[in-house]
């Protein structure tokens, strides 16, 4: 398993479009280094999609319609503080 993302950039004055493969660590580094380049959201694969927005705990359930059975076990284990959602 590797632990480096994908970034697609662009060049803020030329309009070059790329993309570097680093870690979040490395990322943070690399922008602060390189600044006339952002990262480009112009990509739909990259970029958060509206479907993504709402609440969680809807989608949550109703995408694992079990899984406020495990969290109420889970619950009833001595010192846990695990609630429903």
């Amino acid at each position: 398993m590797s632990n480096l993302a994908t970034y697609p950039i662009i060049n803020k004055e030329t309009g070059e479009q790329k993309e570097v493969v680093l870690s979040v660590h490395e990322w943070t580094k690399w922008c602060s280094n390189n600044p006339e380049w952002t990262r480009d959201w112009s990509d739909p694969s990259t970029a958060p999609m509206a479907t993504d927005v709402g609440e969680w705990r809807d989608k949550l359930v109703s995408k694992h319609p079990g899984w406020n059975e495990v969290l109420d076990r889970a619950n009833k284990m001595p010192g846990s503080r695990v609630k429903k959602i």
